[in-house]
Order: structure tokens, then sequence, then C-alpha cells
């Protein structure tokens, strides 16, 4: 049988997908059914016959498009999201139908050049040492996964303990040092790694976010032994960095491996305006970042970035008598991430920052972070309406009627009247209402937009 009508579906879904990103381009309202209608949709008896590939797919399109969250929309601010640029898209589709399994240099030539050439812009991008090693993961907390991977490795083998050979039991105890307003996906690292979460030591953090250099250092002086200290570019909820400037040099005194979990936050040196939040970033051991949030490349994109080469290799690298080692300065994708099999993300990146240019980023960056400031202006202004904290990079938060009820019913309305998409967070045991602002298709119109629904859905709770 022909394979010619089953690759029309190929056209079909570009045909879809073209469409729906138009629709939610201009879009004015952009509401979503439900979880349960969606099941419903979908449920039934499990097929005991091969299918139409053309009907398969017009169904899919049909079903699921009620129940997908405009987070490519240029009025998304629910979480930290990028807007998934076509361009990103398109690569990503290619490399899809290219099916390419990026596990090694003979299997993947392109991709493998890809990610190595990638993997230089990224380090140019980012003014992070040019000689560090990258590795293309699912996101950040993948990334922040590999890179505490390392560092366990090498804050261990310096005490004579080869982890990767003869596991935890027995081995020298690892301290944590975290701060305490941490993302929750650092934790879910130590977890995986055997270093418990609940074993960290916490330090006290300013009225933003960021760590106390000073009660690092307290802290510090009461540890002796491997350590690994994690720090954060952007806080989730205030986009504040801690001061690396003063830590670094503290761990470097003490022996530690400072690692940076920079999600979003790391993009701001990308950003000559709002570099100097990330100042000193450059001097920590490990960096884990997003390509899906300030990058905009489509979603399952992340980058573990880590200062020795060798450690990333050591705690990561995968070898087996029928996979081809790399020669000479060929670059193995499969020796900084965690997978042997894996889609191969380089492509898409590479198309991104070719799309944008380190000028266009920079623009991007600095655009979001003025839209986040006007936004958050303009709703302080309303009666009743708190900013929780000083806007610095693209996160703000705001509390209504300083209740959490009222605060609560006014993201509900917000949401249900589908302007724009925002939600809720925990701050300092106060429930407010988070915006991110990261699509580099959101304008001041769609901020105004955005911002006059939040009012207007406020009113209607207060009055």
């Amino acid at each position: 049988m022909s394979d010619s009508p089953s690759l029309q579906v190929l056209a079909q879904v570009a045909r879809a997908a073209a469409a729906y990103r138009s629709e939610v381009d201009a879009a004015e309202h952009t509401p979503v059914a439900r979880y349960a209608d969606i099941l419903a949709e979908f449920a039934g008896p499990l097929p005991e016959r091969p299918g139409d590939a053309e009907q398969i797919i017009a169904d899919l399109i049909q079903k699921a498009t009620p129940g997908i969250r405009a987070s490519t929309g240029r009025r998304f601010f629910g979480w930290v999201i990028g807007g998934s640029h076509p361009t990103g898209v398109a690569a990503d589709w290619l490399t899809a139908a290219w099916g390419q399994n990026a596990g090694n240099v003979l299997a993947a030539p392109a991709a493998s050049a890809v990610e190595a050439v990638a993997a230089g812009w990224l380090l140019d991008l980012l003014d992070l040492p040019r000689d560090a090693s990258v590795g293309f993961v699912t996101g950040a907390t993948v990334a922040n996964f590999v890179c505490l991977s390392a560092a366990r490795s090498e804050v261990l083998r310096r005490s004579g303990w080869d982890v990767e050979a003869d596991g935890l039991y027995g081995a020298p105890k690892v301290e944590v040092v975290i701060g305490a307003d941490a993302h929750a996906t650092v934790y879910s690292g130590l977890k995986y790694l055997g270093l418990g979460a609940r074993r960290a030591r916490v330090v006290a953090t300013d009225a933003d976010g960021a760590m106390l250099a000073e009660d690092l250092e307290r802290v510090l002086s009461e540890i002796d032994g491997p350590t690994i200290v994690i720090a954060q570019a952007g806080q989730i909820n205030t986009g504040a960095c801690d001061p690396f400037k003063a830590i670094a040099p503290a761990c470097r005194a003490h022996g530690a491996w400072l690692h940076v979990d920079g999600a979003f936050g790391l993009w701001a040196r990308a950003c000559p305006k709002r570099a100097h939040l990330a100042a000193g970033v450059e001097l920590a051991d490990s960096w884990a970042t997003d390509g899906h949030k300030w990058l905009q490349t489509p979603y399952d994109s992340g980058y573990a970035i880590v200062r020795d080469p060798e450690a990333h290799r050591r705690a990561m690298a995968i070898s087996a008598s029928y996979l081809p080692p790399a020669e000479g300065s060929e670059r193995d994708p499969s020796a900084y991430v965690p997978e042997l099999s894996r889609r191969a993300r380089g492509f898409a990146t590479w198309a991104m920052i070719r799309q944008f240019g380190r000028a266009g980023i920079a623009d991007m960056v600095e655009r979001c972070c003025a839209v986040a400031s006007e936004m958050a202006d303009r709703l302080a202004a309303e009666p009743g309406v708190a900013l929780v904290r000083p806007v610095t990079l693209n996160q703000f938060m705001l509390r209504f009627g300083d209740d959490d009820a009222m605060t609560r019913q006014t993201i509900a309305r917000v949401q249900d009247e589908s302007v724009c998409f925002v939600g809720p967070a925990d701050w300092r045991g106060r429930t407010v209402m988070r915006l991110s602002v990261s699509s580099a298709a959101t304008t001041e119109a769609d901020a105004a937009a955005s911002a006059n629904s939040i009012a207007r859905c406020w009113r209607s709770v207060r009055d």
C-alpha cells in the first residue's frame, strides 16, 4: 500500500496550525474548555483496527482545540511561558519529520553539529565562560538536575569518592545550601539525586526573595566537607536575582560548588539594560536556563551549562559497545544529558537565535520588562489594588483589597472573562495575582487591554 495518502496529513497539520495561530493572534477573548469536557470527547474503547490518517488528525484537531490554552497568545501572563515563535515551531516540525535521534554523532551528524554551534551562541549571548559545556534538555527542571549531578560528582571527587562507580552508600555527606525562596523544581533535583530536599540548609532572603550574602557566609562557616550552594537568577514571583558578586567569592573560599537556577532570569544577561541585575553570575560553576521562555523556542527546550566539561561528562556520559565514540573535535550530544534517545533540540534553538539575533533578543527582553512595569503602574493606580513588590524584571504581583478571598475572586473573574490569562500564587503567606510578561508577541496595546480587564474584574468584585 502506498504511503503517499498518509503523508498528506503533514500538509493538513501545517494548514491547521497556521490557522490556529492566526486565530489566537487576532482573538479578543481566549476561553478554554474544561478538562472533563475534553476527556468526554476523547474517551472511548481501544481501537481494534487501523484508522485513516487524515480523519485521525481531523478528529484530533476538532476535539482538542477547544481545550488548548492560549499560551502562545499575546495576553498570556499566567506563568513564565514564551510565545513559541513560528520560526522555532517550523524548525521543530522539521526536527520531528527528520526523526533524528540525537544520541551520538554517527546517528545524527547534523543534529550534533548544530548543537555545537548553538551551544557556542548561547554562551556568547549569556556572557558565560566560552569553554563551558552545554546539555540540551527538556527544560530548567532537568537542567537543574544535570548541573547538580555534575556538582555532586565533582565535590565528592575532591573528597576522594567516585559517586558514578560507588553510589552514595558510604559516601561523604554532601551539604546543600539553598535560598529560602528557591523554586520548587530545584528541590526536585535534590530528590532525584538522593541528596534529600528536606536536608538542605536554608539561607535567609530579603523582601524580594534574594539570598542574603551575610547569612550564606554564616551557614557556610558551620559546614565542613563537600558543599553545593544553589542560587537563582529570577525569583519566580519577583524576578529578583541573588547577589552573585558577594556570594560567589564566599562559595569559592569555602570550596563549594555554586549552581544557579536561571530558568528565565539568566536571560537578563542578554539585555544590556538589564544585565546588571545578574552581575557576577558568570562566577558560578553551573547554570540552568530555559529556551521555551525568553528565547521563544517551542516546548522541550532547556540548557544545562557547566563550567567544568569533564565533571559534566563524568556525571552524564553513556557508553556501550554498539555506540561509536566521537572522534577528534566532534561533540557527542549524549555526553551532556541524561537521555540516550531524544529529539534533536538544537535545531529550534539555532533557528531562534538566527531569527532574533543578539539585538533582537535584547530588545525582546527589555520590551517584556517595560510592559510589565507599565501594567503594574497602571493597576497599582486603581483604588484597592496593591503592587506587592517593585518591578525589576518581567514578573510582578498584585493584591486586591488586601484580602485573600477578594484576590482569588478577581483572578477567577479575569480567567472567566478570558481577555488575558493570569494565575494565583502564594507570597509570604498571602494570596497574590502573579503576572509574567514573557512573550515576544505581547504589545503595549495588549498590556492596556489586559490591565483594563483586570481593573474591570476587580471593580466587579469590590462593588
